[in-house]
């Protein structure tokens, strides 16, 4: 089992930045595959960034924050993070994270094992 909490979360302004952390309990944290998502009121999850369990710890993105937005990950911490820069309104969502066994950087949601209970953005323009 493992547990995610999510937080970075807030209201900021369009071209600001946050960084959300997703903090993993467990001792197989370096074991999973993670993996950020988001849901706008009335809209279906959809996928923002992911990196894989593995050592290089390879990444992807969505198209629409490639260049913006970079997930990393300390397995020292048990935590993954999500910079988010240049944030415009249309990134307004909860954003969870999620974690999959041994994975790689699927932007799937069925993939995922495992789910934060979100953390909520807001950008104001």
């Amino acid at each position: 089992q493992v547990q995610l909490v999510e937080s970075g979360g807030g209201l900021v302004q369009a071209g600001g930045s946050l960084r959300l952390s997703c903090a993993a309990s467990g001792r197989t944290f370096s074991s999973y595959a993670m993996g950020w998502f988001r849901q706008a009121p009335g809209k279906e999850r959809e996928f923002v960034a992911a990196i894989t369990w593995r050592s290089s710890g390879n990444t992807n993105y969505a198209d629409s924050v490639k260049g913006r937005f970079t997930i990393s990950r300390d397995n020292t911490k048990n935590t993954v993070y999500l910079q988010m820069n240049s944030l415009n309104p249309e990134d307004t969502a909860v954003y969870y994270c999620a974690a999959q066994a041994y994975g790689g950087t699927s932007g799937l949601p069925s993939t995922y094992n495992y789910w934060g209970q979100g953390t909520q953005v807001t950008v104001s323009s």
